[in-house]
Formats: C-alpha cells, sequence, structure tokens
C-alpha cells in the first residue's frame, strides 16, 4: 500500500504539482484568442438557454445537461475551496479565481463542442458522448489505448474516489451541526443515490433539474443578503480582492505568487473546465448545433466560479471572522463561522442543507460520469449494474468511515492524468471544432436565428447520422 501511495504521489506531483495548471492557463488563453474570444462575443446568448422550451420531453434538454453539469460543478470546492484559497492565498486568491473562470469558459466551449458533434445515439432515445468517444471518432480506432486510458481514470477519479469524498462531507457536516450519526446520514444518502442513479441519465437530469436551482438560488440568495446589509464595505472589499491580487498589498506569506498560486488551482477544481469531464454530460443533449451547447456549458463555468464561488468570497470578506494570515481554521468552518457573524447561528444548519444538496447534485454527476466511461470500456448491461451497486456502497463507506476516504488517494492524481488526456485530444482535434465553430458563425451571420448542423457539409467526419438527423435549418 505505503508503495502505491508513493507511485500515485509522483503521479499527482507530475500532473498537479507543476504541469497541468499552466497548460490548463496557457491552452486556455490560446482557444480564447485563437476563437476571437468566443466566450465574451456568446455571452448574451448564453442566457438563452433558461427560457427556451424544448419540443421533446423524451429527450435531454439543453436546460437539464446545464443543470446536471452545474450539479457536477458546484460542490465542497464552492464552499470549502474558497475559504481555503482566501486562508492560504489572500483576498487576491478571488480575483484570480475570476480569471481563470473566465478563460476556462473558452475551454469549456471547445471540449463541449468536441463531445456533442461526435456523440452517438445508443438506441433508446438518449446520446452517449464525451472525450474518449471524441478521441475514438475523431483521432481514429488508433487511438483507443488513449481512450480506454481516459476512461479508466474517469471511473477512478469520479465514479469511485470523489463519491467516497463527498459522503464524507456530508456525513461530517451533519454530524458536527445537527449531531446525526454518520451511519443514518449515510445510508439515507445511500438510499436516494440509488433510486436517481438506477433510473439512468433522464432520472438523473430530472432530479438535476429541482435539486440544482434550489441550491444554487438558495445560496445566491443568502449571500446577496449578506451584501446587501454591509453594502458599504463592498468597495473596500472589492479594493482589497486587486490589490492583494496584484501584489500591492499583502495579506499572507508569498503576497501575489500565493494568489495566483491557489486563486488558479481553487478555480480550477472548482469549475472543471478542460479536465475532460463535463463534456460527458454536454453530451448527452439534444440540440441542433453542438457549438450550441458548448455555449451552455460556458455559461455553467460561470455560474459555477464568478456567481457561486463569489458568493462564497463576499461572504468571508465582508465578516469579521476571516484574518489574514490565519491558517488554523479550515475550509468548512471558516464559511460557516462567516454566515453565522452575519445572520446568526441558524445558518449553520442552512449550510448543512446546502452542503447535502451540493453534494448530492455532485454524487449523482459523478455516478454518470462513471457509467458513461464504463459503456466505452464494456457493452455488457451488467457492467453499469454492477457500477451502480459499487458507488452506493462507496458512498456509504465514505459517509459512515471517518477515515475511509484516505483509502481513495488515487484520485486527484488520476484526475491530473485524465485532464492530460483531454487537453492532448482537444489539441489534436482542435482544428475541428474551429470549424464546427465558423459554420456556426456563418450561419448566425446569414440571418440564422438558430444554426443548425449539416452532417452532409462534414461527410468527412466520422459522424452518427441518427445523433444528427436532418432539421429545417429556417425552423423556428
Amino acid at each position: 500500500m505505503q508503495l502505491l501511495e508513493s507511485l500515485f504521489g509522483v503521479i499527482g506531483d507530475l500532473t498537479w504539482g507543476w504541469s497541468l495548471i499552466p497548460i490548463l492557463v496557457i491552452f486556455g488563453v490560446f482557444i480564447t484568442v485563437a476563437t476571437g474570444f468566443v466566450q465574451f462575443r456568446f455571452f448574451k446568448r448564453m442566457f438563452r438557454v433558461l427560457s427556451k422550451k424544448e419540443a421533446d420531453p423524451n429527450k435531454i434538454s439543453a436546460r437539464e445537461a446545464l443543470l446536471v453539469s452545474v450539479g457536477g460543478r458546484v460542490g465542497g470546492g464552492n464552499i470549502a475551496g474558497v475559504a481555503v484559497a482566501i486562508t492560504l492565498g489572500g483576498p487576491g486568491a478571488v480575483f484570480w479565481m475570476w480569471a481563470i473562470a473566465l478563460v476556462g469558459m473558452a475551454t469549456s466551449l471547445v471540449e463541449c463542442s468536441l463531445a456533442q458533434l461526435y456523440k452517438r445515439a445508443d438506441g433508446t432515445g438518449s446520446y452517449r458522448g464525451g472525450p474518449a468517444r471524441a478521441i475514438l471518432h475523431g483521432l481514429g480506432k488508433e487511438y483507443r489505448w488513449l481512450a480506454i486510458t481516459y476512461a479508466v481514470c474517469l471511473i477512478a477519479a469520479f465514479g469511485i474516489g470523489f463519491n467516497a469524498f463527498q459522503g464524507n462531507t456530508v456525513a461530517g457536516a451533519a454530524y458536527d451541526s445537527l449531531g446525526i450519526d454518520r451511519m443514518w446520514t449515510g445510508l439515507f444518502l445511500t438510499a436516494i443515490t440509488g433510486a436517481i442513479v438506477f433510473g439512468g441519465i433522464h432520472r438523473i437530469a430530472k432530479a438535476a433539474d429541482v435539486v440544482v436551482p434550489i441550491m444554487a438560488i438558495g445560496y445566491i440568495a443568502m449571500a446577496l443578503i449578506i451584501i446587501v446589509l454591509n453594502i458599504g464595505e463592498v468597495p473596500s472589499v472589492l479594493a482589497s480582492i486587486f490589490a492583494n491580487a496584484f501584489g500591492l498589498e499583502e495579506a499572507v506569506g508569498g503576497g501575489m505568487g500565493a494568489a495566483i498560486a491557489q486563486g488558479l488551482r481553487r478555480g480550477l477544481f472548482s469549475n472543471e473546465a478542460g479536465l475532460g469531464s463535463a463534456p460527458n454530460v454536454a453530451a448527452t443533449a439534444e440540440v441542433r448545433h453542438p457549438v450550441s451547447q458548448g455555449i451552455t456549458q460556458a455559461f455553467s463555468v460561470f455560474i459555477d466560479t464568478i456567481l457561486i464561488c463569489s458568493c462564497t468570497a463576499f461572504v468571508i470578506l465582508l465578516g469579521d471572522v476571516y484574518v489574514p494570515g490565519a491558517e488554523d481554521i479550515d475550509g468548512v468552518a471558516l464559511t460557516q463561522q462567516s454566515l453565522v457573524s452575519h445572520l446568526g447561528a441558524w445558518t449553520q444548519y442552512f449550510l448543512t442543507a446546502a452542503i447535502l444538496l451540493f453534494a448530492f447534485s455532485s454524487i449523482i454527476y459523478n455516478y454518470y460520469l462513471g457509467e458513461n466511461a464504463m459503456t466505452v470500456l464494456s457493452k455488457n448491461p451488467m457492467a453499469i449494474q454492477v457500477l451502480r451497486v459499487a458507488v452506493m456502497g462507496i458512498v456509504l463507506l465514505g459517509a459512515v468511515a471517518p477515515n475511509a476516504t484516505a483509502v481513495f488517494f488515487f484520485s486527484d492524481p488520476m484526475m491530473g492524468v485524465l485532464a492530460l488526456v483531454n487537453l492532448l485530444a482537444i489539441m489534436m482535434l482542435f482544428p475541428i471544432a474551429m470549424r464546427i465553430l465558423r459554420d456556426f458563425r456563418k450561419q448566425l451571420s446569414e440571418g440564422v436565428e438558430r444554426p443548425v448542423l449539416n452532417i452532409d457539409d462534414f461527410a468527412d467526419l466520422d459522424l452518427d447520422p441518427e445523433a444528427w438527423p436532418k432539421r429545417d435549418t429556417n425552423a423556428a
């Protein structure tokens, strides 16, 4: 076991330690420039997904795919991760979280557009796609080994490891604030997880359609109340964020360097742009053009970091609990104590409920990523049933055993390998991404309100005609 821990420790150091974050940042900036700042050009268009009504209730809509991905991106990183970033990097870390989110919106748009382009109809009225299928059908079967590497890492990191951590987070929060025994929390969480995952992607999407708006709107509303109550302090907090971000003030040791490092790292962990996870969900949506879902998933990054992470940041920085340079308080406790200082002791129960909803939405999202990866590795339907039971057991184990998550030390290193494989695939397929982006823009310039992918225009690509049927370009 010690040998394995050392091996995965080396993998983690080689990915997250020095290579992955610079690559994600540099490649994100490259995509932003190469696409003509696509995330800003299509920013207004992102909001269309919130009001658009979809015609086919048997398909996963763009809105449902958005909410599933938001439910997955939003989690402990938005509550504890932001607090840790501020503790270790100072208020300036918040600026660099914003910066990496704006860059990551372009990365997410490209990776999710490619996942949509190469999706496959599965014969049940649903679609499957993601980086593994983009590799298989975009790069060719000689790269199947790369797709398998991706799928194994996805199951290990998200399907198994991170679900144990989510179960542990919920059970710990319920025990600390409500005194509920870990076993009862674990059994409850396992039961509702089983009820959802055994219904497949459609039930997952319906659950996210209810849970995600409640948790996101509730958390944002709480933060807005605190901001309004402390509106006079907002300008000084903003000034502190920018001053610390550029080294004009130093809140922690390391100054500007610590702010950049913590902001970029926590931001990437939270919004997952470029990590290769969200494209699996993006591919399930019924849309007229791949870029449409890419735009929607860029909006998901915006919601996660610019909105929800900012809520946590202002809750902390507008309060008097946070002390610059003090590192003796953990992330969840800092956010919780800050809420209590603003609005009273009842908010610790609100935060527990928020953590429960955040974790639950992440569990069903993580499960689907594992399921989608399993379909790449095996065509046997029993493989998915085994995975569903395994995920339920892992959630229970993570909840009831406080130290059980130490067993899943491989999660972060596998996530690092996953991200590197995904970035490699994006780089190799980037000319295709630019091609469909030009097609989307061309149709808009010709007055087409809702661009449509005409599969005949891409006859040289290995696309699925069942996933991209003929549509009327002039239809509303």
